[in-house]
């Protein structure tokens, strides 16, 4: 049975949108135009029109990308969970965004609680967001180094020589610029986003979010869900959880020690949820967000778990049959 392995859902964050995701689910699976319809009634706009067609061009905007990445994430989920009814993770983690579907996933939030909560964190972080976001082919010790000559910050830890920065536009300039001269050989990438995420930048956005955490009620989580700002798993507390939440809106988001953390409990199945990246048409030629950092982490750690993208139909379907296979 699927639930001998030791499985590990993961989704992605902001990036990982694109016109027409879930557009495939929703023809193959009743449970995902459900999820779809549950969204725009909360949102007030047509998350699938948003999703499907985005006929205005908001896709990119954050204050529309974050709902719709969260949405798919869980029309992904259900979907999945259609085919084996039994699917139990042993635990979860999404990275920044992503901690949200987690925590549906987990039992701490309702998809409609979840997504207001988003709905609003992607008004705030829009609001008041400025600057942007370069990923770096640098370990955190260089990164900080050159983050801190430049008045920037470190927004992410995603392997050991992969770390984003972040800071105002002109900041991160000068920082491109001294890093070309330091480190010529090492790669850099402008990310899509309208901030500085996950840094000081974002201070103001995470006080008044705050006021948004305490409206809303978080139930004990029925399966561990590990929180970004720690790369630890949440308390159940439902302060804990909220404290959390708050924190990682100007703190790196700790991917690495969330995925390290998780093979070392054991995990043998990773499966990766919504969203995806790459030029093809259509959710059938896109590739997983987070699959490049997942295999990388795995070789590093000398792991063999298995690795699932369950991005769209296709890979919905094959993932379910590879854990039902387990019964045979």
């Amino acid at each position: 049975m699927a639930d001998l392995r030791r499985i590990f859902f993961i989704f992605p964050g902001q990036g990982s949108q694109y016109p027409g995701m879930g557009s495939d689910l929703v023809q193959e699976f009743e449970q995902a135009g459900e999820v779809f319809a549950r969204a725009s009634e909360v949102a007030g706009y047509d998350m699938a029109e948003l999703c499907f067609e985005d006929p205005q061009k908001r896709l990119d905007r954050t204050r529309y990308t974050q709902p719709a990445i969260l949405t798919h994430e869980v029309a992904c989920l259900h979907s999945l969970r259609s085919l084996v009814p039994e699917l139990r993770p042993a635990m979860t983690a999404g990275h920044s965004l992503g901690e949200y579907t987690a925590l549906v996933t987990g039992g701490a939030l309702s998809f409609e609680d979840a997504l207001r909560l988003v709905i609003r964190r992607a008004e705030l972080m829009s609001e008041f967001g400025q600057g942007g976001m370069l990923a770096t082919a640098l370990d955190l010790g260089s990164a900080r180094a050159l983050a801190d000559r430049h008045f920037c910050g470190i927004g992410g830890c995603n392997l050991p020589e992969q770390t984003v920065i972040a800071g105002s536009e002109q900041d991160l300039d000068r920082l491109s610029a001294d890093m070309a001269a330091n480190y010529p050989r090492k790669r850099a990438v402008r990310l899509r986003t309208e901030g500085a995420f996950h840094t000081y930048l974002m201070v103001d956005a995470a006080l008044h979010y705050r006021e948004v955490l305490d409206a809303v009620s978080f139930k004990p989580l029925s399966t561990g869900v590990f929180a970004n700002y720690t790369g630890e798993l949440h308390e159940s507390d439902e302060d804990a959880i909220r404290s959390r939440l708050f924190f990682q809106l100007f703190h790196p988001v700790r991917w690495r020690a969330c995925m390290e953390a998780a093979l070392e409990a054991g995990v043998d199945t990773i499966v990766e949820l919504g969203g995806g990246i790459g030029r093809g048409d259509g959710p059938a030629g896109k590739r997983p967000n987070l699959e490049s950092v997942v295999r990388k982490t795995l070789r590093s750690q000398g792991q063999g778990a298995e690795y699932f993208g369950a991005i769209n139909a296709a890979g919905i379907r094959a993932a379910a049959e590879a854990l039902v296979a387990d019964a045979v």
